[in-house]
């Protein structure tokens, strides 16, 4: 925690810097302490998104980026707004951020951050963007903004992977700013996410940032929409906050074009970054085939896509069990999934019904923008693969919309200070909740606290992996763990090599260098052979 602590102290600063000379040229209404975090965020991951096509996020990119932030935080005197800020606030404010850097500083226990997560900062840290990295891993050909901004923090200031800190402060800085006391709900879920670099967080916080801001009137638009757009860049299941935003600039603001273009301007860095490492123009879909030499084979795509139906139920029917469902067996199927799952899946629905219903009562412009917006993203979340996760937010916009009115700071603090409790009871000792709520499958990958996460936070450590080469590739395998999160790059799962071996290919370098990126080619006989000795080597039991 001690560790938090001084990393927040630093970085605080820098983000403030770059967001506070951006905000010197946008409307001076929206300029505020927080406002100044997000807009620091997003001009950093932006600049890092378009340095990682050429060079590597490390040390080079990192010093000076620290040096130039601090240098505008002082150059402008951001430090005198900030300080005022500080100077004002009460005794729950300084408690919020110390629980903050409390629950930053567990284990993670998200499995994307083994996975998925880490993987990814790590090419970006060795070698930037990597053109086709997706035809080694398909879920590196995402390398999401956070994770882009993430990897240029984390080679000297952030070894930690901590960036979801300061977004929960910098939303905790906004609540107290705006004094908008109905976001102190979400605070206490959204630190479940704070231990890992997971993008679920700042899609979250930001786009409540955003909604806030357009249902108290907020008119600059240019800004909202660039950051709806950047928020997009982070997590593309947010779909519905662009769209709220360009209905509300098209249909309330009667806006121009011209407002929309740095918003546009970063999503066409976020449709080339995707067809740079993944292929196609919007990661993980397939549409609008370019055909360019390093995209994904046709059948890795077609088993990607089998796998996110199955995960739509849960993992609890094959593939070939539910294309033969009818609509009403696979509806009810996915409503009824043993476990806590089909809680959540009931109450979506019904959430979406009472939205539906609250919209037409209102009979508002702007909830009909907003409903339509989440109607949209829900369609098209069901459609191609409906994960729980991928609509939470749905809960937490309803849950504004609703208790907007009957929030009060005193309400809100007994919420805060009872839930903080619950939570911190829960991470600290997982198995009360793996007792009580045994399909809650994320409490058995909780490590519970630990005494020397008071001083710094503790990171896992596994370091052991088998080497290999087909062709001209060398790669490695997590020994007897499914995860490759401090393994050698490249490293390669064996679940991903099984998929390989199933469609008959192998990814092979596109040059003589990781940098110049990744194709696949077709197995021969021979290799096939030495492949499926791999796998057999590197079954864990």
């Amino acid at each position: 925690m001690v560790y938090l602590f001084i990393y927040s102290i630093l970085m605080l600063p820098v983000l403030s810097g770059f967001g506070g000379w951006v905000m010197r040229f946008t409307n001076k209404n929206t300029a505020s302490v927080s406002f100044n975090l997000v807009v620091g965020l997003m001009l950093v991951s932006s600049i890092f998104a378009g340095v990682a096509f050429l060079f590597p996020l490390n040390f080079w990119v990192e010093i000076p980026t620290l040096i130039i932030g601090l240098f505008l935080f002082y150059y402008y005197k951001i430090y005198q707004s900030t300080l005022n800020f500080l100077k004002h606030q009460s005794a729950f404010f300084y408690f919020t951020i110390g629980f903050s850097v409390f629950f930053a500083s567990f284990l993670p226990f998200i499995l994307d951050h083994f996975g998925y997560y880490i993987p990814s900062i790590l090419w970006l840290q060795q070698y930037g963007l990597v053109q086709g990295i997706a035809n080694l891993d398909i879920l590196l050909g995402q390398m999401s903004f956070w994770h882009i901004v993430q990897a240029g923090f984390s080679n000297g200031i952030d070894v930690f992977y901590k960036i979801n800190l300061i977004v929960i402060i910098a939303y905790c800085w906004y609540i107290f700013e705006k004094k908008s006391w109905v976001h102190l709900l979400f605070v206490p879920f959204l630190y479940l996410f704070v231990p890992s670099p997971s993008p679920d967080l700042p899609a979250i916080v930001f786009s409540l940032i955003v909604l806030n801001e357009i249902m108290n009137g907020n008119k600059n638009f240019g800004l909202l929409f660039t950051i709806s757009i950047w928020v997009f860049a982070i997590k593309p299941t947010i779909i519905w906050l662009p769209l709220f935003c360009f209905l509300y600039g098209i249909f309330i603001l009667k806006v121009r074009w011209k407002s929309m273009f740095w918003g546009l301007f970063i999503l066409l860095i976020y449709v080339l970054k995707n067809m740079y490492c993944f292929g196609f123009p919007i990661f993980p879909m397939s549409i609008i085939n370019l055909n360019l030499p390093w995209q994904p084979n046709s059948g890795i795509m077609q088993l990607s896509s089998q796998t996110a139906i199955e995960k739509t139920f849960d993992m609890q029917f094959t593939y070939d069990q539910i294309i033969k469902f009818s609509r009403w067996e696979a509806m009810k199927n996915w409503v009824f999934l043993d476990g806590v799952k089909s809680i959540i899946h009931t109450l979506f629905i019904f959430v979406l019904i009472l939205f539906g219903y609250y919209t037409w009562r209102k009979k508002g412009k702007l909830i009909y923008l907003l409903f339509f917006s989440i109607l949209v993203k829900s369609i098209l979340v069901i459609f191609f693969s409906a994960q729980y996760r991928f609509f939470i937010e749905v809960f937490i916009v309803f849950g504004y919309i609703q208790l907007q009115a009957w929030s009060s700071l005193g309400r809100m603090k007994i919420i805060y200070y009872g839930a903080c409790l619950i939570l911190g009871i829960f991470l600290s000792f997982p198995k009360l909740i793996q007792k009580s709520l045994p399909s809650f499958k994320l409490s058995y990958f909780m490590s519970g606290i630990q005494t020397k996460q008071l001083l710094i936070p503790e990171n896992y450590e596994y370091k052991k992996y088998r080497t290999y080469r087909i062709g001209n590739l060398n790669f490695h395998i997590s020994k007897d763990y499914p995860f490759n999160f401090d393994t050698p790059i490249p490293a390669i799962s064996p679940s991903l090599l099984k998929e390989d071996y199933d469609v008959g290919i192998i990814p092979q370098l596109k040059g003589k260098q990781y940098k110049e990126g990744f194709i696949w080619r077709t197995l021969t006989p021979k290799e096939k052979l030495e492949l499926k000795a791999i796998l057999e080597e590197n079954t864990i039991r």
